[in-house]
């Protein structure tokens, strides 16, 4: 029997590893002797480790000069002093410098024990938290400015410190293309000697901690573990002008127009807002100067000897007056005349602004210089791919230098077609290719971007419902041809509507009531010469509508409808029915066939049933038209907004109605009840899954899945979770209803006291019109009463495709995460449908013919795809590039649900008209929008951007960007609402009549000029916000 060498014998430098390593047989050794084995080799790669870090510390260079740095250079030099070295690299005028390297930061702060201890703290503090995140932030920086500097480090500083420099910070999460951070960390100017220099760096270093950059980060989801800082020392321009250069117009959006800010000196007056500079817009293409702005210019901050600046007070370039007589005044414009706009909504530029005679001298530059700057900062902004922010100088010698470019971060991106080029379609030539895009998401109260997946199912069902009107499509999931995508949300190209007479009429109109302040848009952009009809005859479009209303009986369905309201909702029961039944999977389908079967519920059934059921809310809608047209004058403010109030057999009323009565019989249950107000919302979704609820808890919640579980908050987006998976903010909403504990404000109750009051307006209604025409409107008003609740029941049977579409989708993510292709079953939503399919099969054609057809432009191809998948079309082979795809995909839709601001109407050059046109304010200072529910309300506002786990107070006034009926229950404790989007008609107004509570919608910014805790007026007759001044709570 083979025996065990002695511990003793054992070689020190061989720990002898594998079995029978030394010993025959393969006898295993004794504990002890593994263990210190297992020491002496923990020891060996603890050194060897530790000398790797050092070769590779000496390695990474702590001094860059501008020219030895390229783009990838990022994390070691940060957004600024990359920029610097690719605008070096390529040529432009940039002051020569160097960068110290991240390197040198992390040398200095890598023992610091306060500091770790700070970022400790703060992955931990709330975003909303700024007391905590300012005393967090205070914590840092004195860590790192007691942080004693290597030598090594203070002579890199040193050896760089030649003659007058600026030292500027530039951090790895600064003047990228997503986010700016600009201003966050600090600069100083003409900064002398290398002491001064060391001390500047220093500050710079503790300056990515100051309160402004730690907030920024957290409001922007950057982890501040994840952020270090690198230096710039740059050559010191003493500029007798300097200034900003916009590439693209940060207000309007407008690209390929220069806007130009300059004062005399140094531009740090102009970036601080230390002074009012002058101004000059340049149209780039054309070089002529649009508009210019001279401004006063008393304050000029220059140079000092020895080190430092100072703040240099500057004659003013003459009173008001005197600039006016000189020919400029404050501001000249593009058609050479004073003040004002020219006076169209979308800024389009006249002849040249040129300087009058003896007035150059009132602004800072020449024209010759402002052409010179939109011509560098058009080379910058091409060299880049993208709009830039650039700080500029002129030297003394007159020469242009540039200091620094960052990408614009706030422009929305220019909705981009997937289809075919619509320039050159059926309506018309246009002046200058421009088109017209209004947000859809916004109309249908979707303020956060749609999932990959989800766009491609709008395209699909684009297609579908073109083809229903008789417009087939070349490539059904390339979408409809007007169909186009920015940010992740969804536009439609009106161009051509807008260019016909019909569609000047007709299309405003509509919008009225969906999203009343696109149509005040439109309706402008209609006066706009380069929008001029091109299509007067009514003719065509008349056909069309015969032909189609011919083609799937509307006429009939509505009349019938007319005659026999209960046999339209029965109807409409009936074809929910019929869909269900259609839409029930396979049980053993594959994944495969689940794909198959998701692009023909798209492609066949979202859109085939609602020609159906339509017919109803629209004859119901036409005698409210009837009925208003026939009353003429005789109707008291008010009085139409109130009859239709507490509408029958309105989908989403009886929803939120059902969710209501839910929470009644849990009211009864003391314990059950209980629970719900103590445990989170997701804790409650869990054991309801698991079946560990309450009994009136969980058979009432499955029964309202049953019906009610195909929807969600933001639910046209089938990338969205339904409630039937994720119950979280159904339970959440029911905690909401126990806490309201008044009677008087029980959302049945407000239902039976409007439908009351509703039937009572229309007796007053129709007894002051009298005689025949007093029947008439009798007759009209209880029709368009007993059908107008219909028309959320299409909405209703699309949402529940989409659900179906969803969970065959589902299973197709489960089998990719099976093979390993997705990280998570629910990855596959950020995907297409092509490149689902091409996941599974490796081609992107149909399984079956007739599911789909053509394969015609990339899938992809869209702004909402972001991450474009390797090969164009489709993911490339391989887990690593898909599971890629997917997370740049992800990264891309967090930063788009963080943007505040999506424009209603987006013109192609990236003009956003309504920004041209400026919010509507009343006299009295209060917000204007457009009555939606009458009455009156004072009260405490909520701010909520997101319903999902939003809590409501009883009589608060919720202040939102947008509703879909998944905000609606909600409304049930709200006292009043107010909304950025939607009209007389959307979802939200029509909840807000239906529970009484006032509501003016279509405010432009709401959600940023009201703060939660501001008490504010809501007045949803005359459609006025009255703000007070933010309370101390806030």
């Amino acid at each position: 029997m083979a025996t065990l060498a002695p511990a003793s014998e054992a070689e020190p430098s061989d720990p002898g590893i594998g079995p029978g390593h030394g010993h025959p047989g393969g006898s295993r050794m004794p504990e002890e002797h593994e263990k210190a084995i297992f020491h002496h080799l923990l020891i060996y790669c603890a050194g060897q480790a530790y000398r790797c870090r050092r070769r590779r510390a000496m390695e990474i260079p702590l001094v860059l000069r501008f020219e030895e740095i390229d783009a990838g250079m990022l994390p070691l030099v940060g957004g600024k002093a990359a920029n610097l070295g690719v605008l070096a690299a390529a040529g432009f005028p940039v002051p020569p410098g160097v960068c110290l390297t991240t390197e040198a930061y992390r040398r200095v702060t890598e023992r610091s024990g306060s500091l770790e201890a700070a970022l400790d703290a703060l992955e931990v503090t709330s975003p909303t938290d700024t007391r905590a995140l300012a005393e967090l932030a205070g914590t840092a920086r004195a860590a790192v400015l007691s942080a004693p500097v290597p030598e090594e480090v203070a002579d890199a500083v040193r050896r760089s410190a030649h003659g007058p420099v600026a030292v500027r910070s530039s951090a790895t999460a600064e003047d990228l293309p997503d986010a700016s951070f600009a201003g966050q960390q600090d600069t100083f100017l003409n900064v002398v000697g290398p002491e001064a220099v060391l001390e500047a760096v220093r500050h710079c270093w503790a300056s990515l901690w100051t309160d402004r950059a730690v907030a920024y980060r957290a409001a922007n989801g950057v982890a501040h573990r994840s952020v270090r800082l690198a230096v710039v020392i740059q050559e010191m321009v003493q500029a007798e002008v300097a200034g900003v250069m916009f590439t693209a117009d940060p207000v309007t959006g407008r690209r390929r127009q220069a806007v130009i800010d300059a004062a005399p000196g140094l531009g740090e007056a102009v970036v601080s807002g230390a002074v009012n500079p002058d101004r000059f817009t340049v149209d780039v293409a054309t070089g002529r100067i649009t508009d210019r702005r001279a401004g006063d210019k008393r304050l000029a901050v220059r140079s000092r000897a020895g080190g430092g600046v100072e703040h240099v007070e500057t004659p003013a370039a003459g009173t008001a007056d005197e600039r006016a007589a000189a020919g400029t005044a404050g501001r000249r414009t593009a058609d050479g005349t004073a003040g004002g706009t020219n006076g169209t909504a979308t800024g389009a530029a006249g002849p040249a602004a040129e300087t009058p005679d003896g007035a150059e001298g009132a602004f800072c530059l020449t024209d010759g210089q402002v052409r010179a700057l939109a011509e560098l900062g058009d080379r910058v902004e091409e060299h880049y791919g993208a709009p830039q922010d650039i700080e500029w100088a002129v030297d003394s010698d007159g020469a242009l230098r540039l200091t620094q470019s960052r990408p614009i971060t706030t422009l929305h991106p220019i909705p981009r077609h997937a289809g075919p080029d619509v320039a050159a379609d059926a309506s018309g030539d246009l002046d200058d290719g421009l088109r017209i895009h209004v947000c859809l998401s916004l109309a249908q109260g979707l303020h956060q971007p749609i999932t990959p997946m989800g766009m491609a199912a709008f395209r699909l069902m684009s297609s579908a419902a073109l083809g229903l009107l008789g417009h087939p499509v070349a490539d059904p999931r390339a979408g409809a041809p007007r169909f186009a995508e920015a940010g992740g949300r969804l536009f439609l190209d009106v161009t051509g509507i807008m260019r016909s007479r019909v569609g000047q009429a007709i299309l405003p109109r509509v919008l009225d009531v969906m999203e009343a302040r696109s149509a005040v848009v439109l309706r402008a952009l209609a006066a706009d010469p380069r929008f001029g009809v091109t299509r007067r005859s009514v003719r065509p479009a008349l056909r069309r509508a015969l032909r189609v209303g011919g083609r799937y009986r509307v006429l009939p369905r509505a009349l019938r409808a007319l005659l026999r309201p209960e046999s339209a909702h029965r109807h409409a029961r009936a074809t929910e029915s019929a869909l269900r039944a259609h839409l029930a999977s396979p049980p053993d389908a594959t994944a495969l066939q689940r794909l198959d079967r998701a692009e023909l519920i798209l492609s066949r059934w979202t859109f085939r049933l609602v020609p159906e059921v339509a017919p109803g809310p629209l004859a119901g809608f036409a005698m409210f038209g009837l009925a208003v047209r026939l009353l003429g004058g005789r109707a008291r403010p008010g009085e139409f907004p109130t009859v239709l109030r507490g509408l029958p057999r309105n989908v989403t009323t009886e929803m939120d109605l059902a969710l209501w009565h839910l929470a009644a019989r849990i009211r009864r249950d003391a314990p059950a009840a209980a629970l719900l107000l103590g445990t989170p919302a997701a804790e409650l979704a869990a054991r309801f899954h698991a079946g560990a609820l309450p009994a009136v808890v969980e058979e009432g919640l499955r029964e309202f899945l049953r019906e009610y579980g195909v929807r969600a908050v933001a639910e046209i987006d089938l990338g969205v979770p339904r409630w039937s998976e994720d119950p979280a903010h159904v339970i959440g909403v029911l905690a909401n209803y126990l806490r309201l504990d008044d009677p008087a404000l029980a959302p049945d109750v407000q239902f039976a006291r409007g439908a009351a009051e509703a039937e009572a307006v229309v007796e007053g209604l129709a007894a002051r019109a009298g005689g025949l025409r007093g029947r008439v409107v009798r007759f009209a008003l209880g029709r368009a009463r007993a059908l107008c609740g219909l028309r959320e029941f299409p909405k209703f049977l699309l949402v529940t495709s989409l659900a179906a579409a969803r969970a065959e989708l589902a299973a197709v993510g489960a089998e990719l995460a099976g093979r390993g292709l997705l990280a998570s079953p629910d990855d596959v939503f950020f995907l297409t449908l092509r490149e689902a399919r091409t996941a599974l099969t490796g081609s992107d054609a149909p399984a079956r013919p007739g599911a789909t057809a053509g394969a015609g432009a990339p899938e992809g191809s869209g702004p909402s795809a972001g991450t474009r998948a390797p090969g164009g079309s489709g993911p490339s082979a391989g887990p690593g590039a898909l599971r890629a795809l997917v997370a740049g995909r992800r990264e891309e839709a967090a930063r788009e649900r963080r943007r505040r601001h999506v424009p209603r109407v987006l013109l192609s050059d990236g003009t956003e008209p309504e920004a041209v046109a400026g919010a509507a304010v009343a006299a009295d200072g209060a917000l204007t929008g457009t009555p939606a529910s009458a009455g009156s309300v004072t009260g405490l506002a909520r701010v909520v951007l997101d319903p999902v786990g939003a809590h409501l107070e009883p009589g608060e006034i919720l202040v939102c960007p947008s509703t879909d009926p998944g905000w609606t229950p909600l409304f049930l404790t709200a006292g009043g609402l107010v909304m950025e989007m939607g009209g007389a008609n959307s979802h939200g107004a029509v909840v807000a009549r239906e529970y009484g509570i006032p509501a003016v919608v279509g405010v432009a910014r709401a959600t940023g000029r009201v703060v939660t805790g501001q008490e504010i007026t809501v007045d949803g007759t005359s459609g006025t916000v009255a703000v007070s001044a933010p309370s101390a709570a806030s």
